[in-house]
C-alpha cells in the first residue's frame, strides 16, 4: 500500500503545476468535439511519461545524464522547441474562434507534438529522474514495480481530465473568445519557459 500511495501522490506533485505538456493537452481537449478525437495526443503523451518513469526507475536514464554534453544538447533542442510551440500557439490564437476548424491538430500533428512536449522538455525530465528515480530507491522488488505504476498510472488519468476539462470548456465557449485568450496566455508561458531554458543553458 505505501508504494501506491507514496507513487500517486509523488506523481500528482510533479503532473499538475502548469507545463508545456498539461498545455497542449488542455487545447487539443478544447479545439476538439469529440473526446476520441483528442485520443491520439492522450496516448502519445502517457506512453512517453510512462517511459520516461520507467527509465528513471530502472535507473538507465541517470547513467545517460553523466554526460554533461547530453544535458547541453537537451537543453538546446528544448529552447528552440519551446520557442516553435509558443509560435504555434500565438498563431491559433490569432486565427480567431471561426476558424477554430483549421487550427485543430490532426492525429498525425497530435502524435509528433504530444511526443516532443513530453521527449524535449529537460526540466520534465530531470525532474522524473531526479525526483521518481530517487525515491524509487526506497523499493525493490514487488514494491518498486508498484511505485512505477501507480506513477505511471496517475499521468494517464491526469491528462484524460485535462482533455475532458477543455472539451467542455470549448463547449461553453461558443465563439472562441476565451480559447483565443487561452492561447495567448499559453504561448507567452511557454515562451517564458523556453527563455528560463536560455538562462540555464547560458550556466551550463
Amino acid at each position: 500500500m505505501e508504494p501506491l500511495l507514496h507513487g500517486m501522490v509523488l506523481a500528482f506533485g510533479l503532473i499538475i503545476p502548469l507545463g508545456v505538456q498539461n498545455i497542449f493537452l488542455f487545447n487539443q481537449g478544447a479545439t476538439h468535439k469529440k473526446f476520441l478525437h483528442a485520443l491520439p495526443a492522450i496516448v502519445t503523451a502517457s506512453i512517453c511519461d510512462s517511459l520516461l518513469i520507467y527509465l528513471a526507475v530502472a535507473g538507465v536514464s541517470v547513467v545517460v545524464f553523466t554526460f554533461e554534453w547530453v544535458k547541453v544538447l537537451l537543453f538546446i533542442i528544448g529552447f528552440f522547441f519551446l520557442g516553435y510551440m509558443g509560435w504555434v500557439m500565438w498563431k491559433s490564437a490569432s486565427e480567431g474562434g471561426i476558424k477554430q476548424e483549421q487550427v485543430r491538430f490532426s492525429p498525425k500533428h497530435q502524435i509528433t507534438f504530444a511526443a516532443s512536449v513530453s521527449l524535449l522538455n529537460p526540466h520534465a525530465i530531470l525532474d522524473t529522474i531526479g525526483v521518481i528515480g530517487t525515491s524509487s530507491l526506497a523499493y525493490t522488488g514487488e514494491g518498486k514495480m508498484i511505485f512505477a505504476i501507480a506513477c505511471m498510472s496517475v499521468s494517464w488519468i491526469w491528462f484524460c481530465l485535462l482533455v475532458i476539462v477543455g472539451q467542455k470548456l470549448g463547449q461553453i465557449d461558443n465563439h472562441g473568445k476565451l480559447l483565443k485568450r487561452i492561447n495567448q496566455l499559453s504561448a507567452l508561458i511557454i515562451w517564458g519557459m523556453a527563455l528560463y531554458l536560455g538562462m540555464n543553458l547560458f550556466h551550463l
